[in-house]
């Protein structure tokens, strides 16, 4: 449905059999911000790289919106699913100074502030309440390191960021990976647009490391030199080149965990289109674990299907698809016995404290959790309806409502709050009757 149509709530009303459905998912948010960001670092002579299978979101929205601002000329098609990106014959034009508004995107405000110190001028990057809450600090201590005055502009560490450079000068740059796999991958993103070689290494432990590696397996599509010299240690060199003339985008595999758990709850049948287990993206593994609760799996040429079974619990580390966690959550209240999720303390740092808020609405529908530091045990209990406050977090929002699936009068509060990354959810979730 259109933004302005989202209501203020929304009743999730019960299947009245299992589904039996095929759902096509709007496109990767990771992948659209990366090619987005990754295109507007290549010299085309004027002509525009072609994005297919984009998605057309609030987070989308805003890296579009920025990478005008900083002067790249943006076409859109096809109600937002191709997208036309490249510099205007003559090179870059950085300008001066921008001032960016990226809302509560963080891949935005990470890429971004890494992007802008490509360029030559004074940069602010700034967002939502939220987002002035969400730690940034790791990646401007890691371009400090480069010669590049960033910081944050309270001085706690969070947005605003300003930003003054004179471009990338090369060099060796250590960056903490236990906070956000989104540093790392800022970094390695806009490394060939130093003018010598960049060698990042990685201080610590890497959470959702998936990410990073779909980060390095796009560099290369792109044309990018990169060596993974050691398990955290990466070598780029300077290779900002003509680029492909066209680039797809697969469709969002964290979106599509809610369809495939949609069938695991209701003992139903669904198949979304378009995905591989040889994606790119690390989020498609959440079928594995959905296999290990007892669902049935299939692959074809065509995508993937889920075919819903009773259900067994499972203890699980998801640091490595940690955008799953809510969807898992929502599956472990219909499991036969208590289910564990572990290694995922980043995902506090979200949109909302996502562990506190899971535990708090999956206690208010009443089933029993046990919230620990990096995550929560869930023991299956009679559900019952309720009123779910979704924190504008677009994941708590998907999440809750397939409960409802099965459980009467769950109500989700800020519906729309789904636009930041899936604005169709609640039409694609209606193709399930």
């Amino acid at each position: 449905m259109p933004s302005e149509a989202y209501p203020e709530q929304l009743e999730i009303v019960p299947l009245a059999r299992p589904p039996k459905a095929v759902v096509s998912v709007p496109g990767s948010k990771s992948i659209t911000n990366r090619a987005l960001v990754l295109a507007a670092q290549l010299w085309n002579d004027g002509r525009l790289l072609k994005l297919t299978g984009a998605l057309k979101s609030e987070d989308t929205e805003v890296m579009i919106d920025s990478l005008r601002r900083l002067g790249l000329h943006i076409e859109t098609a096809d109600a937002g699913e191709t997208v036309f990106i490249g510099w205007p014959e003559g090179g870059r034009p950085d300008p001066a100074s921008a001032d960016l508004f990226v809302a509560n995107s963080g891949t935005t405000m990470r890429f971004l502030t890494a992007y802008v110190a490509t360029g030559e001028g004074r940069y602010r990057l700034d967002g939502t309440p939220r987002m002035r809450e969400r730690p940034i600090e790791d990646l401007l201590e890691a371009l400090r390191q480069l010669r590049v005055n960033a910081c944050s502009e309270g001085g706690n560490g969070c947005p605003p960021v300003i930003v003054e450079s004179s471009g990338l000068v090369g060099g060796k740059v250590v960056v903490k990976g236990d906070a956000s796999s989104q540093f790392l991958s800022a970094l390695l993103m806009v490394a060939p647009s130093a003018y010598g070689t960049v060698t990042v290494e990685v201080s610590g432990w890497v959470v959702s490391e998936p990410y990073v590696k779909m980060t390095v397996a796009m560099m290369r599509q792109f044309g990018m030199s990169i060596v993974q010299e050691t398990p955290r240690r990466y070598r780029v060199e300077p290779s900002i080149r003509y680029g492909p003339q066209e680039y797809h985008i697969e469709p969002d595999a964290s979106a599509a965990s809610y369809f495939f758990a949609a069938a695991a709850i209701t003992s139903g049948t669904v198949t979304v289109l378009g995905l591989s287990r040889k994606s790119i993206q690390g989020d498609v593994r959440f079928v594995d674990l959905l296999e290990q609760m007892g669902c049935r799996v299939e692959e074809c040429s065509s995508g993937i299907t889920v075919h819903g079974r009773s259900l067994r619990a499972i203890d699980v580390d998801m640091n490595d698809i940690s955008d799953t966690v809510m969807t898992l959550a929502a599956v472990a209240c219909f499991a036969e016995e208590p289910t564990t999720i572990r290694n995922v303390a980043h995902i506090r740092h979200k949109e909302t404290d996502r562990l506190a808020a899971l535990a708090t609405e999956l206690r208010r529908v009443g089933a029993e959790v046990d919230e620990f530091a990096d995550g929560l045990t869930i023991t299956p209990r009679p559900l019952h309806g309720a009123e779910i406050e979704t924190y504008n977090d677009h994941r708590m929002a998907m999440s809750m409502a397939l409960v409802g699936l099965k459980v009467p009068g769950i109500v989700i509060k800020n519906p729309g709050c789904v636009a930041k990354t899936y604005p169709g959810f609640w039409d694609d979730l209606e193709k399930l009757r």
